[in-house]
């Protein structure tokens, strides 16, 4: 992977990476919004909501039009956040091992049998 994409990888990552920024999307994903429609369902200020809006646009993950003096949000790429959304919602359960269950799988012989 060549640094551009690296970057613009990382940026798409750290897009999701806030409960905030995961919570507009998912209001997106319902369909378009305008910030103080946003400003009534989340427990944050309509420049906390303008910041997050930033970072989603600036990883290409939201669009936005004009409505009068307001803007309205939307998603601009549907498919990768309703199934980046999907694989959030899921149960992912987390494996939680020994330090003694890590060792003896380090050191057991690859292709060997698994006690």
């Amino acid at each position: 992977m060549d640094t551009d994409v690296a970057h613009e990888r990382a940026e798409l990552v750290k897009a999701f990476a806030h409960p905030t920024r995961l919570r507009i999307l998912a209001e997106l994903a319902r369909g378009t919004r305008c910030v103080t429609d946003m400003e009534e369902l989340l427990p944050v200020t309509q420049v906390n909501i303008s910041q997050h809006l930033s970072v989603l646009r600036n990883a290409g993950l939201v669009g936005f039009v004009r409505d009068g003096a307001a803007r309205c949000y939307y998603l601009s790429r549907p498919e990768l956040v309703e199934g980046v959304l999907a694989l959030l919602s899921a149960d992912h359960p987390v494996v939680r091992k020994t330090r003694e269950q890590i060792d003896r799988e380090k050191n057991r012989p690859r292709g060997g049998p698994h006690r």
